[in-house]
């Protein structure tokens, strides 16, 4: 498998540089996915790829980005917001729920079916959702949950929590609709990095190893998996 062209969301910062970094590195023709136009066209230029303006909550920013694309390999829908990592459901504003599924669900939703023509025209088209593993319902339930709400340290949330499952369910079926076609369409949970997705992530681990796993599942082969989550290292996250 040799694909040459990718697209990142949310490609200025973070996991999404990271991902753009690796890809170039490789060879790949990068389009650097960011709302900020200046910004956009700085990293393109550092990782010698193209900026789409593209921002994942605006339809005409999409529909004018998939138009210039004609072709693509890889679609990494990175681009996401944390809008209430101390919050319990019961103090959560219903506009912060509206705000944080408009980027990480409903975005996901706008910008996969926009590049889907470009992506079709793929020997081996992949599809890469960074999701959390703060999603994973198992998880969160036990008998041992890793990301009980109610445990301090463990971050709230539920907002971002919850669009993080209902992106998981979207990669399900996003899996079970393109399979005749040989897409791979799986998530990500790349574990606590060093972004600016909120306060607690600024003390996260290295952003790099996040976007090797992108990588990793960005290159999966035509007998590969689909329509799951992984963990950055590679090991399957129960739904």
């Amino acid at each position: 498998m040799n694909p040459s062209t990718i697209l990142v969301t949310g490609a200025t910062g973070g996991i999404g540089l990271e991902i753009a970094r690796q890809f170039a590195e490789q060879g790949w023709a990068v389009l650097v996915g960011a709302r900020d136009a200046d910004r956009g066209a700085e990293v393109a230029a550092e990782v010698g790829g193209r900026h789409l303006l593209l921002d994942v909550t605006n339809a005409e920013t999409i529909t004018s980005a998939a138009a210039a694309t004609s072709e693509l390999d890889v679609l990494i829908n990175n681009a996401g917001i944390s809008l209430d990592i101390g919050a319990s459901v019961t103090e959560t504003d219903v506009e912060v729920f509206r705000r944080t599924y408009e980027t990480n669900v409903f975005g996901v939703v706008a910008v996969t079916n926009a590049f889907l023509p470009a992506l079709r025209r793929s020997a081996h088209p992949r599809i890469v959702n960074v999701s959390s593993g703060t999603g994973s319902l198992t998880w969160s339930t036990g008998p041992n949950p890793q990301f009980d709400y109610r445990i301090a340290g463990t971050g709230r949330g539920v907002a971002y929590r919850s669009s993080k499952t209902a992106l998981d369910a979207l990669t399900v079926f996003y899996a079970q609709a393109l399979a005749e076609e040989g897409f791979k369409v799986n998530a990500l949970a790349p574990g606590l990095r060093a972004t600016n997705l909120n306060a607690q992530a600024a003390a996260g681990g290295d952003p790099a190893e996040a976007a090797a796993g992108a990588v990793r599942l960005a290159l999966l082969p035509d007998d590969g998996p689909t329509g799951q989550l992984f963990s950055w290292d590679g090991t399957v996250v129960p739904w």
